[in-house]
């Protein structure tokens, strides 16, 4: 007997018809003789509603409140899908994240997590059950209750696979696995067969939505065997593995993006060896995330300093620096909005120079400016206008022959 950790987003459980096409899945797996766990999302837009309530009471809730008033989306979805087991002839039973042991750091709504105490959960599955998690969600030491961040029962999926040292963790969503770019703005986009943790990490990170960040990185160090499936098809997935296998020889595998991108530039910084690291510390001490990053100096012998951050944390971002210009040296911010992130990855890029230069060279064809640039050894992420995303996205994926009629 085998155990198998199954995810299931929130389309997948929208009504009460698809909680009972999820419970059947899971009934089939149980009947191949393993035994099962199941984590759920909120049904369907259930997040964005609690959102939107929280939003026409409070212009600026609190963070510990918005957790509290979040968690109750999985909550509704865990005790339904137990339900609707039990009415299948399966036995079940249903956990928030904290009655599951998912111990979390003490940070409001983008917590990590720190250990699952997993003795409760062996001993439901030692008894036959089937046991359902509600993802995205746990609890400190102190008990109080955290969110893991927007997608992350995947995250919960993929730690408990880990926690309980399952055989396989598949997370079943709404298309039929992971393709070379979005399929719902590039019809070309053809599904991978398998793509490496490291590829898809940076796909992840870089907007793909199929997967959240941290779940393909909890799968990558506790090397998790992993797949995106459908939860309307039964066709075969996507493998995130390792190693993934060589199709055609594609140097780049994936083209992400993402909009809502804001480009902040401090202008007037004093040229202080440790000015950099405290405007970085300051950032980070208040959970806010920074991307690209460019340096100058100017004529006057001061720094001017830009970096790219999501649009969602502009007024937070102003805020922090405003309270700390002291502290922080600088003359003025600038912010510009309206702008996006294009990316393209793969794990050919490391032994193929003349990649990035190939993109660039398509997107000044395609007239289209670059705003900031970003590489690593599988990436190479440009910042355009919003407005031309979609555009630089469909350019790129052609020239690197990512399309379906290219295989």
């Amino acid at each position: 007997m085998g155990l198998i950790v199954q995810k299931f987003g929130g389309t997948s459980v929208g009504s009460v018809e698809r909680i009972l096409n999820v419970a059947q899945c899971v009934k089939e797996e149980k009947e191949r003789g393993n035994n099962v766990v199941v984590v759920v999302s909120a049904m369907g837009k259930t997040t964005d509603h609690l959102v939107s309530l929280a939003k026409e009471i409070s212009a600026n809730a609190s963070k510990r409140e918005m957790d509290m008033l979040l968690t109750t989306g999985e909550q509704t979805t865990i005790a339904l899908l137990a339900m609707a087991l039990k009415e299948k002839g399966l036995e079940a039973i249903s956990y928030t994240g904290w009655q599951a042991g998912i111990l979390t750091e003490p940070v409001h709504s983008n917590a990590r997590i720190t250990k699952i105490q997993t003795a409760k959960l062996e001993k439901q599955l030692t008894d036959g059950k089937v046991v359902i998690v509600a993802g995205f969600q746990g609890v400190t030491e102190s008990g109080e209750i955290t969110t893991l961040g927007r997608g992350g029962s995947d995250t919960t999926a993929v730690a408990l696979a880990a926690a309980l040292g399952a055989d396989r963790c598949d997370i079943y969503t709404d298309v039929t696995g992971v393709f070379t770019t979005d399929p719902r703005y590039v019809k070309s986009a053809r599904k991978l067969m398998d793509i490496s943790y490291d590829e898809m990490l940076e796909l992840a990170n870089l907007g793909a939505g199929v997967l959240h960040p941290r779940a393909v990185e909890f799968a990558k160090n506790y090397n998790v065997k992993l797949e995106v499936r459908s939860s309307m098809e039964k066709i075969e997935g996507t493998v995130i593995k390792g190693e993934a296998t060589l199709e055609q020889n594609l140097v780049v595998r994936g083209v992400a993006f993402e909009d809502q991108i804001t480009r902040v530039t401090i202008l007037g910084l004093t040229n202080s060896l440790t000015s950099l690291s405290t405007i970085f510390t300051t950032l980070a001490q208040h959970h806010i995330n920074v991307d690209i990053i460019i340096q100058s100096k100017t004529e006057s012998d001061t720094t001017n300093l830009s970096f790219s951050i999501k649009t969602d944390d502009l007024n937070e971002t102003l805020g922090v620096m405003e309270n700390n210009k002291s502290l922080l040296g600088y003359d003025r911010i600038e912010a510009e909005n309206g702008l996006a992130k294009v990316s393209i990855v793969g794990s050919g890029m490391i032994s193929n120079p003349g990649v990035a230069a190939k993109m660039f060279e398509v997107l000044a064809q395609s007239e289209i400016e670059i705003k900031m640039v970003s590489t690593s050894e599988i990436k190479v992420s440009a910042v355009v206008e919003d407005q031309q995303m979609v555009k630089a996205v469909e350019t790129l994926h052609d020239a690197f022959e990512l399309a379906e009629d290219h295989r």
